[in-house]
């Protein structure tokens, strides 16, 4: 749902910054690699410490570079597989680092090993429904399913409800509760969406090879 309908709406808002980065010489892969490195600060430098509210700022301010760097692709007409693979790749490794910033912090000032535990089930799960389907499409499938819970619906939920936790320490009661609520979210959710994903897979297999099977009957009585 966030891809379909958020991800057209920035598109536009943040074409204009685009088109200046373009002006001023920057590459996509460049404002690439600098917005999985100012996410990866973010997340690992202020979530370990449990100022939560400070590190979704910071996240948030490069979390759209992903947005960007296609917007400017599309402008220069430059789009690549290189690019592609580029930023699907640093994608992973900014979501590894905001979970992983998150199990360091459970797992150390914290002091949760529950939330440590579910933190890093996020992290894990998130990297899986990602290459299920990109598995699904190497082997020639479309994989036509998107799943309860993607990418964009996995980062909004917990970068939301870690921002609103943080305010913890501005002295709001209680608000602490929604990261938890958060992850635990996100956990089920991911499992959802790589079940309707495996399933989908296998469904879309069974019909692959079932009409290669006929195909092959047909060419052999003709």
């Amino acid at each position: 749902m966030l891809n379909k309908y958020a991800r057209a709406f920035f598109t536009r808002v943040l074409t204009p910054f685009a088109a200046f980065l373009i002006r001023r010489g920057v590459s996509p892969d460049a404002v690439t690699l600098i917005g999985t490195a100012g996410v990866m600060a973010g997340a690992l430098v202020f979530f370990p410490r449990g100022e939560f509210f400070w590190g979704t700022i910071v996240i948030t301010l490069f979390v759209f570079s992903d947005l960007v760097d296609g917007n400017m692709a599309r402008q220069l007409g430059r789009s690549s597989r290189w690019g592609a693979f580029l930023d699907s790749t640093l994608d992973r490794v900014a979501d590894s680092a905001i979970f992983g910033g998150l199990a360091l912090w459970y797992a150390g000032s914290g002091d949760d090993n529950i939330l440590c535990a579910v933190s890093i089930f996020c992290l894990a799960s998130g990297q899986v429904v990602s290459y299920t389907k990109a598995r699904g499409e190497a082997i020639g499938l479309p994989v036509a399913v998107n799943g309860l819970v993607e990418r964009a619906e996995r980062l909004v939920i917990t970068l939301v409800a870690a921002g609103l936790a943080g305010l913890h320490k501005f002295g709001v009661p209680g608000i602490d509760i929604l990261l938890p609520v958060a992850l635990w979210i996100v956990a089920v959710g991911s499992l959802v969406t790589l079940i309707q994903r495996v399933v989908t897979v296998r469904r879309e297999s069974a019909e692959a090879d079932a009409a290669a099977g006929a195909a092959q009957g047909s060419e052999a009585t003709s």
